[in-house]
């Protein structure tokens, strides 16, 4: 496309496809998927070896499954996701995590950011009730928020959010890097480093299990220590590979977060970000 069509182009609930990958999810996978069954008309499960009958709980619903014989990983998962949803001429990939912390109901909100910000992959960020984020979790976040950020070349709200949406063309991205976490940290730094993206940050209810919580969770597969050092010596030897690495923190750190908040509550002054604006 070229850049006027880019900028007319209108993303919606038709040319949009839902992602959800999926790892022993029998609790709230059918919830989730009839959650986005009623905002995209596509939606694609990848169960990833999953042994607890999370693909039984969907069997009667109109989504894709696609399924894993074993673990192989939130990166293959999503990469075949992707795949799949490009095939059958998604327009976007819209991802969100299986186990019932991402409200569907979000959905159409990070659609209309992306129609209001072109060229852009829209992170659900996970800013509203963040009283409800285990302490370890928030430190965790802003620390690769820190370090993905240094990646990129542009700061972001909540990088570590699985609920994002990608334009086709970073969906479409060869040749990523990583696996599990540290493939959603690697897209966002190649869609800026080879295509030039940006990010603007959409904000969304965090929702853990824990004191008071209404909702019932399962325990996160992100582990803190273990992740965010696969996460950090990753992006270090990214970072390090663009060479004068204290040019590229000096730009990372004067070039805000992008937020998309009509409410004015959460939203910072807008520069430039990216390649493409």
């Amino acid at each position: 496309m070229t850049e006027s069509q880019i900028a007319a182009f209108v993303y919606d609930r038709r040319n949009v496809a839902a992602v959800i990958p999926a790892l022993n999810e029998a609790l709230r996978i059918r919830d989730v998927v009839e959650g986005a069954l009623a905002q995209c008309d596509r939606v694609i499960v990848i169960d990833d070896g999953s042994d607890d009958g999370t693909a039984d709980r969907i069997a009667d619903l109109p989504a894709t499954v696609l399924r894993h014989a074993s673990r192989m990983g939130k990166g293959a998962s999503l990469r075949d996701g992707f795949r799949e949803a490009l095939a059958h001429g998604a327009a976007a990939v819209l991802t969100m995590d299986g186990d019932g912390q991402h409200l569907a109901e979000d959905i159409p909100r990070l659609i209309a950011a992306a129609n209001r910000h072109p060229r852009r992959i829209v992170v659900g960020a996970r800013l509203r009730k963040r009283a409800q984020q285990p302490i370890y979790r928030r430190l965790a976040n802003e620390f690769g928020d820190w370090g993905i950020a240094w990646g990129c070349g542009f700061r972001i709200a909540d990088t570590q959010s699985g609920q994002r949406l990608y334009p086709a063309a970073v969906a479409a991205l060869q040749d990523v890097p990583g696996e599990d976490f540290v493939f959603e940290a690697q897209i966002l730094i190649s869609a800026a480093r080879r295509l030039g993206m940006g990010v603007v940050s959409v904000p969304i209810e965090s929702r853990y299990a824990g004191a008071g919580a209404v909702e019932k969770f399962r325990k996160s597969h992100f582990r803190p220590l273990r992740d965010l050092w696969r996460i950090t010596s990753h992006v270090v030897a990214q970072v390090w590979g663009y060479g004068d690495v204290i040019r590229e923190y000096r730009r990372t750190r004067a070039t805000p977060a992008v937020i998309d908040d009509p409410s004015g509550e959460f939203s910072a002054p807008r520069r430039h970000q990216g390649g493409h604006v």
